[in-house]
């Protein structure tokens, strides 16, 4: 991947150029997990791209890679309750922010992923489909995407009837079966899920 939007604002004087990006938007529970990556400028981590493009193996190697190269790298979340108190465009900007907060380098530029960058203390410009376009937008997309499946692996042992490690918490037929059947039995769903996501669950 070329560094052709860290090129773009390098030239524009920014030195200190950071990526950031979200993984679990979608899915009906778990956080909404978020990256932040500085990587060396013009670094080349082959295979390098979009979390969503990658395979798990995949993305679990090139985790370790950009953890171990870059300069600075920090996940930040936001809970199933922020979620749903805030709606979950929101909490995934609060995630990015928490996640860049969290870097040991302050960087002067934040490169988002989306149409949406909010709130930053620092500036920042989004930029759209900018996990298969910015390296440093690609590095934190892994960053969280690997961090969001290891914590719904581990969930999968506390509620394994729901098959959380399978479908990562994302809508299927399956999980929908899944969640009617342990809410017929407990009551409720646990709550790991975002309610907000749930209306007229047993329809599905």
């Amino acid at each position: 991947m070329e560094w052709i939007i860290e090129n773009e604002y390098s030239a524009k004087g920014y030195k200190i150029i950071c990526g950031t990006d979200e993984a679990g938007r979608g899915p009906l529970c778990g956080n909404v997990a978020a990256g932040a990556c500085i990587l060396p400028y013009g670094v080349d981590i082959p295979g390098l791209n979009d979390s969503k493009k990658l395979t798990e193996k995949k993305r679990e190697k090139l985790y370790d890679i950009i953890t171990s190269s870059a300069i600075a790298w920090a996940v930040g979340e936001a809970s199933p309750e922020e979620i749903d108190d805030i709606n979950i465009l929101n909490a995934a900007q609060l995630a990015m922010r928490r996640a860049v907060a969290g870097l040991s380098v302050t960087p002067d530029l934040v490169l988002v992923d989306g149409n949406v960058a909010r709130d930053f203390p620092m500036d920042a410009v989004a930029v759209v489909k900018g996990d298969s376009k910015s390296p440093s937008i690609a590095a934190a997309s892994i960053l969280a995407k690997v961090t969001r499946d290891r914590e719904l692996i581990a969930l999968d042992e506390k509620y394994p009837s729901l098959g959380l490690a399978k479908h990562k918490g994302y809508p299927t037929k399956a999980h929908y079966a899944a969640l009617n059947a342990y809410i017929d039995e407990y009551g409720a769903p646990p709550d790991i899920y975002r309610l907000s996501f749930l209306k007229n669950l047993h329809r599905q």
